[in-house]
């Protein structure tokens, strides 16, 4: 019965033309930086690569599944950092698919001993398209035998591999010291029409709020390696507020730091606020990872807690980041640190 629900839901949507269309979300957003907020190009102070995998309602026809792929680098020399990020999300039974190739930029700046302020800025290029010949439209319903291929579809779109492309702007930035982090990010400045039928329908600024604090407990066991340092072990509490359109969603929760392991469980809602009578309560996220100098793994899985119910499947996340230094050691001067946010 969901899944039916869920189709009529997407073929009404694609019918109007003017759906109120949402970005793709991450639950391990402090594991994809550059999407979230482009102040964090270059925050690793070395070359990184990263991808990020989500897949939410699997068990439903109507699953959406997003990739993302990011790199950036480090100019010491300039302050700055430089990058790149190419996401492409996939949504429903009408293939409704988006491509977005994004550039970044940041700079760095050092307001005091304890204290560092990154403002970054993103141009955006989008493709978006869809295939509604797999779409069955109430003309081809015959009342008494069913669907009929035979019988006319919507001539608008019938067979139609419909698709836009449009620029975008973002900008953000990040405030931080050694243990505390808070920034904020605006993507869509321009608010592009993204509309597949001549129709209009505008994609509305996404606003996120994003911060944390590291708070150091016991020191671990030495490392095994020259640097006669312990091993780490923290607690982060983080959020992520995040506004676009009549949405908005609160994600909050803690990250345990047991080097190399990293335990994480948050809340995502926002139990003030109801959409449509319904209560703002989305999904418990557990999270596991595996970090070392150079390489971070992160699985997140989400626990449904809305009306849908965990009969969607919920969703499973995978993030992985790798980091070169080209010869060097991966380890900062004492005189940089990076950004504490939790490990993936």
């Amino acid at each position: 019965m969901r899944k039916t629900l869920f189709l009529l839901i997407a073929i009404l949507g694609i019918g109007l033309g003017e759906v109120k269309a949402q970005d793709p979300q991450f639950s391990q957003f402090y594991a994809a930086p550059l999407y979230i907020n482009p102040a964090f190009t270059g925050a690793s102070g070395f070359t990184r690569l990263g991808i990020n995998y989500r897949n939410q309602w699997p068990s439903l026809d109507a699953s959406f599944v997003t990739f993302s792929f990011y790199a950036d680098h480090y100019l010491e020399k300039y302050n700055s950092g430089v990058g790149f990020i190419v996401t492409t999300d996939r949504e429903g039974v009408a293939g409704l698919q988006s491509t977005n190739v994004g550039l970044t930029y940041a700079y760095q700046l050092k307001v005091s001993d304890n204290l560092v302020f990154r403002p970054g800025i993103q141009a955006n290029y989008f493709m978006r398209n869809a295939n509604f010949s797999d779409l069955v439209f109430a003309s081809q319903i015959n009342p008494v035998t069913g669907f009929d291929p035979n019988l006319p579809g919507d001539p608008s779109v019938t067979g139609s591999n419909l698709n836009v492309n449009y620029l975008d702007l973002g900008v953000g930035g990040i405030l931080y010291s050694r243990n505390l982090f808070l920034g904020a990010s605006v993507q869509h400045l321009t608010e592009p029409n993204q509309s597949l039928l001549d129709g209009d329908s505008p994609l509305n600024q996404r606003v996120s709020i994003h911060g944390g604090y590291k708070i150091m407990l016991k020191e671990g066991a030495l490392r095994r390696d020259l640097t006669y340092t312990r091993k780490e072990r923290s607690i982060t509490p983080i959020f992520q507020y995040k506004t676009q359109g009549e949405f908005s969603q609160l994600d909050a929760g803690f990250f345990l730091h047991l080097e190399p392991i990293n335990l994480g469980l948050q809340y995502r809602g926002l139990p003030i606020k109801t959409f449509e009578n319904f209560p703002n309560n989305e999904a418990l996220i557990f999270s596991f990872g595996v970090t070392t100098s150079d390489f971070n793994f992160g699985y997140s899985y989400d626990y449904t807690l809305s009306e849908l119910s965990n009969a969607s499947g919920g969703a499973h996340e995978i993030s992985i980041s790798y980091l070169f230094q080209w010869g060097k050691p991966l380890r900062l001067p004492r005189d940089q640190w990076s950004i504490p946010c939790p490990k993936n």
